[in-house]
């Protein structure tokens, strides 16, 4: 078992310093990812907030998307928040034209689904496995799950205002995925408990 697991923030966009300062509190070493050498050194990998077309389009060009998708799929652990989230998403509604992901999720996903900039919010989600304290949850032109299959474990919903019951945390494996940003607050439960599947994973493997 790796004590101190290598986990890679994807380095192209978004909030990569307030993510790896997360790890960090979490106990984990962090690098960021920019080029497909530097994906092969991680034990498990950050898909940060952002935007999720430039993201997508950043990644065609560094040459990484093809990469990030052979990771995944050899059960390379992952998290994504937010932008990230779609990014790990199967099916995406909303998106740009062509949008691609990376994939690994079976979820559809629904871009800005909570609204654009100017709706951010914030708000108390329960999150299964994170203790008995709703966490408190930053949205900033989220999105939201619409469909899962049924390897898809639910680990968080809205649970107030028009939009409550609406899935916006979720894990299928090694991969997990918030519609929020869990680096935007002092409270690193979410990056705990990703470090610690990392963790888990480099001993079965």
């Amino acid at each position: 078992m790796t004590a101190v697991p290598t986990i890679g923030v994807l380095a192209l966009q978004g909030d990569v310093r307030e993510h790896a300062r997360a790890l960090e509190e979490a106990g984990a070493r962090t690098v960021k990812v920019r080029r497909p050498d530097e994906l092969e050194r991680v034990d498990g990998l950050v898909l940060p907030g952002g935007e999720s077309t430039t993201m997508w389009r950043l990644a065609r060009s560094f040459e990484l998307l093809e990469p990030l998708r052979k990771r995944i799929e050899a059960g390379m652990p992952a998290y994504g928040s937010c932008a990230g989230m779609i990014m790990l998403a199967d099916r995406i509604r909303g998106g740009a034209e062509g949008q691609e992901t990376v994939g690994g999720i079976d979820m559809t996903v629904r871009r800005n689904a909570f609204g654009r900039q100017v709706d951010s919010f914030e708000a108390a989600v329960p999150l299964t496995g994170m203790g008995d304290t709703p966490y408190h949850a930053v949205f900033i032109r989220a999105p939201w799950v619409e469909s899962v299959g049924d390897a898809v474990e639910i680990l968080g919903r809205a649970e107030s205002g028009p939009n409550a019951g609406r899935i916006v945390a979720v894990r299928q494996g090694r991969l997990m995925a918030t519609a929020f940003h869990p680096e935007l607050t002092g409270d690193f439960r979410v990056h705990h408990y990703f470090a610690d599947l990392v963790r888990r994973t480099t001993e079965e493997d």
